[in-house]
């Protein structure tokens, strides 16, 4: 599951993945993961849960507040105290049924940069936060997805008003 950002926004993040993912590993859109595994007979109920979540509901405030080293690889660290309490509703309903990684801490990104060498991965690091600035990011929906061992495959799509 992953939050839906504004064309602008995400045309964005596609600019720096881009830039910046290696080509041969750049193969899903530019994203940042809710969850990432729900399992498939979820489905109906994760579907009733993002509608009620989003069906005439304001998109979540949000903001790109800062860049994440992930060791190998360089985010953008995304902060919304309203996506991070839909993602908490999810989670309590879905508790016993969520994958150890998904009941961890949430820690909401985007990857523009992924298995690289940490080196690399450092020099992309410094040069994005000489020149980082804090800005609104559009959140505009929520979607699901079915993942079958290639590219990901749209399950359902919920949007904010």
């Amino acid at each position: 599951m992953t939050a839906v950002f504004g064309n602008e926004d995400q045309a964005w993040f596609e600019r720096q993945r881009r830039a910046y993912f290696p080509p041969e590993r750049n193969v899903l859109a530019a994203h940042c993961t809710m969850f990432h595994h729900l399992a498939p007979e979820l489905g109906a109920e994760l579907k009733r849960r993002l509608n009620a979540a989003t069906r005439g509901q304001a998109a979540p405030v949000a903001r790109i507040g800062g860049l994440m080293s992930l060791g190998r690889g360089v985010a953008y660290r995304i902060e919304s105290p309203d996506l991070e309490a839909i993602r908490a509703d999810l989670a309590d309903a879905f508790g016993s049924m969520l994958i150890p990684q998904d009941r961890g801490g949430w820690r909401p990104h985007v990857t523009v940069q992924n298995k690289v060498e940490p080196a690399e991965a450092k020099a992309l690091m410094a040069t994005l936060s000489a020149e980082f600035c804090q800005r609104p990011v559009k959140i505009a929906g929520l979607a699901s997805w079915w993942y079958r061992g290639g590219p990901w495959e749209a399950f359902s799509r919920h949007m904010f008003a």
